[in-house]
Order: C-alpha cells, then sequence, then structure tokens
C-alpha cells in the first residue's frame, strides 16, 4: 500500500463534476516505414507494464473517510478497458485530432478502476498515429509524468522487477495505518503553523522592501476578464501548436532570458491579443498560477509541486517591455517562493480534511464568481530530450495539458520533447469561440518577440 500524499490528496478531493483533474498526455506517431499499429502498441505496453507502476495502482477510500486515501500497487489490469480505439474524422489533421482529444477530456475517470487510460487514435494524415494518455493527476505531476513518458518511449532501461500482486487490504489494516499517520499529523502541525507565520512575516517584510510596481498585477487581485468569469462548463476544447525548440532557444539567449520568462512572456503577448479580442480592452495586468516542482528526481508518481503566482503585464503593447517585466515578476514570484518555503503548500494540504473537503470544492466550483486568485494557468515542462518511439515507431510530437480551476476554465501547457516545443490549450466550451484562437494568438505572439531579436540587438549595440 502507498499513501497519497497531500498535494496527491487535494487533487482528487477537488475533482467535480465539472472540473475534472487528470491529465492529458497526446504522442503523435510518425511510423514512416515501419509496421505498426494497434496491436503493436498493444504489445509493446504489455511488455513495459513492469516500468509503469503507476498503471497499477488502484485508489482505495479510508473507512469513513478518517483519512487521506491510500493506493493499493501491482494491481491487475483490465487492457480492453483502459486501452481503446478512436478514428480521427478525415481529413485527419491537426484540428479534426484536437477535436478528439478534447471529447476524450470531457469526461471524468472511472474511480473503481486505475485511473488511466490510453486512446489509440487512428486516420492520421500521412499515415500517423497517436496515442492519447488520460492519467489522474493524483497519480503523476509533470516530472513523474515526463519520466514515465520516457520509460515508456524506451528512452531509459530500467530492470524493475514485476512484484506479487498486492491487491487486496484488510478494514484493520487501513485502519491502523490512518491512525498512524494522523499522530505524526497532529506531531508535525506546530512546526507548520511556526513556517507559515514566519514565512509570510519575511513575504510581507520584502515585499515592502521592493517598493511600488504598477506594472506589476496584486497578489489575490486577479482583475475580472472572460478568462475568469463564468462557472467553468464540463465539455472541454483543446488546440495544439508547435514550435522549433531551436527558435524558442535562440531568442530566448539573444534577449538573455530563461525559456521559461520567454514562454510566459508569449502567453503575455498572446492573451493581449485574445482580451482586446473577447473583452475589448486589456488595461491591467492578469495573474497566471504557474505549478512548479519541488523535486526533480526520477521518481515516476506523485505530485512534488507548489506553484507561483506570476504577473502578466497585458497592459502593455511593447513586446520587448513585457519580456522585462515578466522576467521582473518571475523573479520576485520565486523569491517568495523560497522564503515562503518551496513546500510549505505541500505539507499544508495533507491537512485537508477527507470528510469534508470534496463538499468544500464542489461548493467552490459552482460558485459563480470571478476568480480573484488566477485569471489562467501557465505550465512549463522540459521533456524527453531524445526521440523516443513505441515498438520502433518513431514519436514526432508530445502535447500535455493540466487541469482547469474554478472559474479560470483556460490551462496552457508548454512541453519541449526532443526539436521541437509543443503548445497545448485546454479549455471548456464556453470561453472562446474557437480554441485555436488561443494557439494562433500565443505562436503570434512568439513571432513578434522574434521580429523584436534585430531590434533589441541594434539598442544594446
Amino acid at each position: 500500500m502507498k499513501r497519497l500524499n497531500g498535494m496527491d490528496a487535494m487533487l482528487l478531493y477537488s475533482e467535480t463534476p465539472n472540473l475534472h483533474t487528470h491529465t492529458l498526455k497526446v504522442a503523435v506517431i510518425d511510423p514512416g516505414a515501419t509496421l505498426f499499429g494497434f496491436e503493436a502498441f498493444r504489445r509493446h505496453l504489455i511488455e513495459r507494464l513492469h516500468l509503469l507502476e503507476p498503471l497499477r495502482y488502484r485508489l482505495v477510500e479510508m473507512p469513513w473517510r478518517l483519512g487521506h486515501p491510500m493506493w493499493q500497487q501491482n494491481c491487475d489490469l483490465d487492457l480492453d478497458y483502459h486501452l481503446r480505439r478512436v478514428r480521427i474524422p478525415a481529413p485527419g489533421g491537426r484540428r479534426e485530432l484536437d477535436q478528439v482529444i478534447g471529447g476524450i477530456a470531457s469526461t471524468p475517470l472511472n474511480r473503481s478502476r486505475p485511473l488511466w487510460e490510453f486512446h489509440f487514435a487512428e486516420g492520421l494524415a500521412g499515415g500517423r498515429f497517436a496515442v492519447i494518455g488520460k492519467v489522474h493527476h493524483s497519480l503523476a505531476d509533470g516530472v513523474a509524468s515526463a519520466n514515465l513518458l520516457a520509460r515508456m518511449m524506451n528512452l531509459v532501461e530500467i530492470t524493475t522487477a514485476d512484484c506479487e500482486n498486492d491487491c487486496t487490504t484488510g478494514t484493520l489494516d487501513l485502519l491502523r495505518a490512518t491512525v498512524s499517520e494522523q499522530l505524526r499529523q497532529l506531531a508535525a502541525l506546530p512546526g507548520l503553523v511556526r513556517d507559515a507565520a514566519r514565512g509570510a512575516a519575511r513575504v510581507r517584510r520584502r515585499t515592502r522592501e521592493r517598493g511600488d510596481h504598477p506594472d506589476l498585477a496584486t497578489t489575490f487581485d486577479a482583475p475580472p476578464t472572460f478568462l475568469n468569469n463564468h462557472v467553468v462548463s464540463p465539455q472541454r476544447r483543446f488546440a495544439s501548436a508547435a514550435l522549433p525548440l531551436a527558435d524558442v532557444k535562440a531568442t530566448a539567449a539573444e534577449f538573455g532570458v530563461t525559456i521559461n520568462d520567454l514562454i510566459l512572456s508569449m502567453a503575455a503577448g498572446g492573451l493581449r491579443t485574445l482580451l482586446l479580442d473577447y473583452d475589448g480592452v486589456a488595461d491591467r495586468p492578469i495573474i497566471a498560477s504557474v505549478p512548479t516542482a519541488t523535486d526533480k528526481s526520477d521518481r515516476v508518481t506523485g505530485n512534488e509541486i507548489s506553484g507561483l503566482s506570476v504577473s502578466l503585464p497585458v497592459h502593455v503593447a511593447d513586446p520587448i517591455k513585457r519580456l522585462r517585466l515578466v522576467a521582473l515578476a518571475t523573479r520576485f514570484a520565486k523569491e517568495d517562493h523560497e522564503i515562503l518555503g518551496p513546500t510549505l503548500y505541500g505539507r499544508m494540504m495533507s491537512y485537508l480534511p477527507a470528510a469534508i473537503a470534496p463538499a468544500m470544492f464542489r461548493w467552490l466550483a459552482r460558485r459563480d464568481a470571478p476568480n480573484r486568485i488566477m485569471n489562467v494557468a501557465v505550465s512549463s515542462v522540459m521533456g524527453p530530450r531524445r526521440r523516443g518511439d513505441f515498438a520502433g515507431a518513431p514519436v514526432s510530437e508530445i502535447y500535455s495539458t493540466g487541469v482547469l480551476s474554478p472559474a479560470a476554465p483556460v490551462n496552457i501547457t508548454v512541453w519541449s520533447y526532443a526539436d521541437q516545443v509543443g503548445i497545448a490549450v485546454l479549455t471548456d466550451d464556453q470561453t472562446f469561440t474557437d480554441a485555436h484562437d488561443a494557439t494562433s494568438a500565443l505562436t503570434a505572439a512568439f513571432d513578434e518577440l522574434r521580429s523584436a531579436t534585430a531590434l533589441y540587438a541594434s539598442l544594446t549595440a
């Protein structure tokens, strides 16, 4: 048995009928001359299941919800249930694939089964295929997902032995484990309260020392926009786009910023265009919630994450000035995160009451009020640097999505893989007229930054 940590449990409790907390991993396969199809992928998956431990976890609730759930490990799988075939409508292009992905994202996972599904998509143009993995976020965060994907795509050689079936546990054992965990939590509570109070005081002091920055948004004061002003629908829409990784790296290097800063600036530019199109105004900075890993090991399961609250200067027209403001906002957010304590948020989640937390999240999900904490979620993950394959068929593209939050129905996730950067936007069916408006705006914002490098070079020469 394996106990869920606080972040894992929160991602279970926060799932509601309109806010699903599974993530998507989309791998596009271009087999070329390689003989490949559904049966070949199925055999490949079976051969590597012993390396993909989380796929054999099944959720077990504690008796009377006295504590966080646990994972039963090494459970039997019904691959006829978990592995499904779908057909992409003609002509089998990006839009047709994205439409199918949105439909797959619109339904929750069955909690009586291991929390994943793989949809094998046929009918893509050029003889290509896609594997659309739907995996509950409580099983794996971005770091764990990248490591799982590397194992699945033959990018790492692991010799983990298969374990005996462990899919049975008695009520008495569960109660004993729950009581032990609650005693440990009780002993740790005074230290958590002390650390939280000290960290908050230090952040307030550091904020005063920085002085006023009117071009940066104030924490917990996300302005009302079309991005965060309605109850999220259960229906999902998905859109994707790709950029050359070499161009992204070169642009970041030209400006002397990190790739993450560049991606956030691209998000700011794209969202500025969308705000002008949908709201008719972009006159205040908005707030992006940016997940960050607190552990970058080779683990393949669990959530070791926290979050940054980063101001996005959508009110600024000049792309170079936007980039400088994003870099400043990111530096401040990272500094505050370190001062507060990178693991504090995860430690706090451990104290969510299992008996009432789901009802609290359901109330939040139905609440018809603007989200004041965030306007949008923006995530950036470093994926595998080498090309992988499924049964010898090369994986040419990878896209990923996170989850949506109450009154914040837009998630932008950027995954780098081999020589490309995959941009994915997940939203509901009420936010955009066409979800590809978002990916078009994001790629246009990158083109604007790329074009501005010549001007920047002349100004700094």
